[in-house]
């Protein structure tokens, strides 16, 4: 697994104050991508244990509400494998520290992948920049959304995090699960 930056103290990619590993690869190449160089899975740097050390440290701050997966694409077959175990450990090792993860990926399709019993909140679907809203809650466009991972799992069907800011963006909330 390879990745581009690790955010400390980020405000902007989930609920309070995380940290954020942005992954390397994604196959999605959205238009308007805010993020293309990491596009390429073999861009950026090793993830070694010395990156995951660094990781480990900022999420044993008392202020840190989590972590946030992002890229990239973490699900990227380069890096599913790798995320969901990082995933899992942190899980185990801060259970009180909530996990976020960005793909462009859809939850109908990913609902049964093994790394989801680890996530508090998916953020799903490609951007789509004829649907960017900058008024959206810790999305970049409308056909996005804001999943509460565990309810979802629990009601088996999408349960939204939060409501977007705007009215009559909150679409797909009772989207069966398969």
């Amino acid at each position: 697994m390879r990745y581009h930056n690790i955010t400390k103290d980020d405000m902007l990619n989930g609920d309070g104050l995380r940290v954020v590993l942005w992954l390397a690869g994604c196959e999605h190449h959205c238009p308007g991508c805010h993020n293309p160089v990491t596009w390429n899975a073999e861009g950026g740097l090793f993830f070694d244990e010395e990156a995951k050390a660094e990781l480990l440290e900022i999420l044993e701050r008392d202020y840190i509400s989590g972590i946030t997966f992002s890229g990239g694409d973490p699900l990227h077959p380069a890096n599913i494998r790798e995320v969901t175990a990082l995933a899992a450990e942190i899980k185990a090792k801060y259970p009180g520290k909530t996990i976020w993860l960005y793909t462009g990926e859809v939850w109908e399709n990913i609902c049964k992948e093994e790394i989801v019993q680890y996530l508090d909140v998916l953020v799903d679907g490609p951007f789509a920049e004829e649907k960017k809203n900058v008024k959206l809650l810790w999305k970049g466009s409308s056909n996005q959304r804001v999943v509460d991972v565990q309810a979802s799992l629990k009601e088996n069907r999408v349960i939204l995090h939060c409501e977007d800011y705007e009215e009559g963006e909150n679409h797909a909330q009772n989207s069966e699960i398969s």
